[in-house]
């Protein structure tokens, strides 16, 4: 690919309808969040000195807490939207009332990306490619074919005949999602209020960094050339190989095929039960196969293909596992289905999931975990909606005593459970049927006994 001349152009941001993306105004809007909660926590000791209990006040100022926070989440986009979305399973502990705007709100942004103007994008393709940009193509469609949070997607005929996906990265989004988590950073100390057994911090490090990467396509061609190679004629799966990448703008070859969506508005009984266990097949076997877990299960990054196969898109955001998935998860299912909660509970400690502070109710926990383990323990499993509320309603509670909200986010699960928490999401919408304890004894290391047939322990 023809190198840019290196000369900084400047080039104007996308506006993006009446969200707030100015540094500064956004920087406004989060530093909200503290201020609130300090005249909350004011209005609490009146409170208490006035005669109300303890408790009472304390759920009140969480209460009150958590509809700030996700007013203001809901507000924003970038960094904020990958925090909620990687918080989803403590967003399932809080009334409908409170996160239920805010999904909305992340719903709207996901399906109203507004595309980069013309002329803009004919600039970044210039600083990026530079000045002869168009002699790398036989033609380009100035209009996209699909945009996200960060870049859009336009289709092209490279110049040796093969039809592309050229994606460009939007001026100015690596800035803006940085910002936002430099300014995320500063809540440490409201989230412990609602999440007390959640170590912030840590988790905001952690998607911080992950984020980065994303904002490099070279890294992004890097992981979808991997999976384009060992998934190279695979029965299964598809993934279109790079062609050119630099920093900005990834060309790869293109795909088409049926996006999940459509399948899950109107697929029948055999292709929601087929794309479904293609789905969580995909996931299971990608970090044991190549080392890396695709961590953006959005059901419009995949497509059924006229041969059925399953074709997967957008590797920017991986999880580098080299040794496959931690054999501590493997484990801890495996027992608790034997029933064994002292083992699991000392598990969850060892692995981060409980603070050593934090203590936890047994069958509290295990009423918690048990629907989520449900689909390995039984030969076959039907997903749905109605499942999922059901579950979602089973924790909402701001009582200290929800056992969700004493729960932490190791860093080493973060993306895990941000692709275990949005792919049940998606399973539910198909509302498939499958084998997926099959999978998971394939794929997934320490679920199954050893070749004797003696358990293996938890290590």
């Amino acid at each position: 690919m023809k190198g840019g001349s290196g000369i900084s152009v400047e080039i104007p941001r996308m506006t993006v309808s009446d969200l707030p993306r100015r540094a500064v105004t956004r920087s406004a809007k989060l530093a909200t969040l503290p201020l609130g909660f300090a005249g909350r926590a004011a209005l609490g000791l009146g409170k208490r000195l006035g005669g109300k209990s303890a408790e009472i006040v304390a759920q009140e100022v969480q209460q009150r807490t958590a509809e700030q926070i996700f007013k203001v989440l809901g507000e924003l986009k970038g960094g904020a939207m990958k925090l909620g979305q990687a918080l989803s399973i403590f967003e399932a502990a809080l009334p409908a009332e409170i996160v239920g705007p805010y999904r909305a709100t992340l719903t709207k942004l996901q399906d109203a990306a507004p595309p980069l103007p013309v002329a803009t994008v004919h600039k970044v393709l210039t600083e990026q490619l530079g000045d002869d940009w168009r002699e790398n193509f036989l033609s380009f469609d100035d209009r996209p074919t699909a945009a996200a949070s960060i870049g859009q997607v336009h289709k092209a005929v490279w110049h040796d005949g093969r039809e592309v996906a050229v994606k460009i990265q939007y001026p100015g989004a690596g800035k803006a999602l940085l910002g936002d988590f430099a300014q995320l950073a500063r809540l440490g100390k409201l989230f412990g209020v609602l999440l007390p057994g959640l170590d912030m911090k840590a988790v905001l490090s952690e998607l911080r960094e992950r984020v980065a990467e994303e904002l490099d396509y070279l890294r992004e061609a890097e992981a979808q050339h991997a999976f384009a190679q060992e998934f190279a004629d695979d029965p299964d799966f598809h993934v279109p190989d790079v062609v050119a990448a630099n920093e900005m703008v990834l060309v790869s070859e293109w795909m088409d095929g049926t996006p999940l969506s459509r399948i899950i508005a109107g697929g029948t009984t055999e292709e929601r039960d087929l794309a479904g266990l293609l789905f969580v097949r995909f996931l299971f076997c990608s970090p044991a196969r190549v080392g890396m877990l695709h961590a953006d299960p959005h059901p419009g990054n995949f497509r059924m293909l006229a041969n059925g196969k399953l074709g997967i898109l957008d590797f920017g955001a991986v999880n580098r596992l080299p040794d496959g998935y931690p054999k501590a998860f493997g484990q801890l299912t495996r027992i608790f289905n034997e029933g064994d909660m002292d083992t699991v509970v000392a598990g969850l400690r060892r692995e981060g999931f409980i603070r050593p502070d934090i203590e936890v109710d047994k069958d509290a926990l295990r009423a918690f975990l048990a629907p989520y383990v449900e689909p390995t323990a039984v030969e076959e499993f039907t997903f749905s909606r109605e499942w999922l509320q059901n579950q979602a309603a089973s924790v909402t509670d701001l009582r200290p005593t929800n056992v969700v909200r004493q729960l932490n986010l190791p860093v080493s699960y973060v993306l895990i459970h941000r692709v275990h928490a949005a792919g049940v999401g998606v399973l539910c919408q198909l509302g498939t049927t499958a084998r997926f304890r099959d999978e998971v004894i394939r794929w997934v290391p320490g679920f199954i006994d050893d070749p004797n047939g003696e358990p293996v322990p938890l290590t």
